[in-house]
């Protein structure tokens, strides 16, 4: 494997073109060119990936139990959500509500993270351990807290995973993770 560097442009070009979790920059550049690319089977809907733009395997813990959430259009209000300041705003919020539906197992989404960062922990200490720059934010009072430094399109993916995690069909939890 050869490494490059790119400027800050390029690679937000690079990661907003991601199209599923875990895929490396080397898979959206060959995509992009036209090149083949490997296929990789999706992971199993209970199963907690790493979220990463990075090139690396998935590795998954899987999740013992199903959560008990049913219900994920109650997950957006629409009215509250269009309150929220930019788009950590809507990402606190969205994994705050999400949190109000399912407390019992929000600890769940302390598995989800990438190869060489975390994305949530109990205490923002944890966070600034793991990344300087993590700029942690905590989720509403749940006593959770998430990494809010990553871009847009990182964050969306991020919601997307954690309600796929709880149960959430991957075409809502898209349509959901769109509104951050």
């Amino acid at each position: 494997m050869k490494y490059i560097e790119v400027d800050e442009e390029l690679y937000r070009h690079i990661a907003s073109k991601t199209e599923r979790i875990g895929e490396s920059a080397s898979d959206i550049l060959r995509r992009l060119l036209g090149l083949s690319v490997d296929a990789v089977e999706p992971p199993q809907p209970l199963a907690i990936s790493q979220p990463s733009l990075e090139a690396e395997p998935i590795q998954a813990a899987v999740v013992q139990t199903a959560p008990a959430v049913n219900d994920f259009s109650r997950l957006v209000d629409e009215h509250l959500l269009s309150q929220q300041k930019g788009a950590v705003g809507r990402f606190l919020f969205l994994l705050e509500s999400l949190y109000q539906l399912a407390p019992e197992q929000f600890s769940q989404i302390l598995q989800i993270q990438g190869r060489d960062r975390l994305y949530f922990a109990r205490s923002k200490e944890q966070l600034l351990e793991a990344s300087a720059s993590a700029n942690p934010k905590e989720i509403g009072t749940s006593g959770f807290w998430v990494t809010s430094n990553n871009n847009t399109a990182k964050k969306r993916t991020i919601l997307s995973e954690v309600l796929v995690q709880f149960g959430c069909d991957a075409t809502v939890a898209a349509g959901i993770a769109e509104r951050v």
